[in-house]
C-alpha cells in the first residue's frame, strides 16, 4: 500500500547537514518526495512511497543526522498522489 507523509521538524535542523542527509535517506528507503527548510529554523519534508519505507522516513527524522537536535516533529499523513519522480532539496518556505 502507497501512502504520503508531509512532517515539519523543529530543533537544531538548519546548519547541520539535515537536508542532503534526508535525501540520502529517502534514497536508502525508496521514496519520493522533497525537503525545504523554512524561514522560521524549522525543516519541512514531503515523502511518498509503500508505506513502510514513507514510516521509515517520518522515524528517521524524529532523530535526523548526528549533529541535528529534534525537538518536535508533526505529521500529516495524505493519500498516495505520485506526483513525485524522485527525490530533490527545495528552496526555502515551499
Amino acid at each position: 500500500m502507497r501512502t504520503r507523509s508531509t512532517v515539519t521538524v523543529r530543533g537544531r535542523v538548519q546548519g547541520v547537514s539535515f537536508r542532503y542527509h534526508t535525501t540520502r535517506a529517502a534514497a536508502r528507503n525508496q521514496v519520493s518526495g522533497w525537503v525545504a527548510n523554512l524561514s522560521d529554523g524549522s525543516v519541512k519534508a514531503c515523502f511518498e512511497g509503500e508505506a513502510d519505507d514513507v514510516e521509515a522516513m517520518v522515524e528517521w527524522c524524529r532523530r535526523g543526522p548526528e549533529l541535528a537536535r529534534v525537538d518536535e516533529l508533526s505529521e500529516q499523513k495524505g493519500e498516495y498522489a505520485g506526483e513525485f519522480t524522485g527525490f530533490e532539496i527545495r528552496g526555502s518556505d515551499e
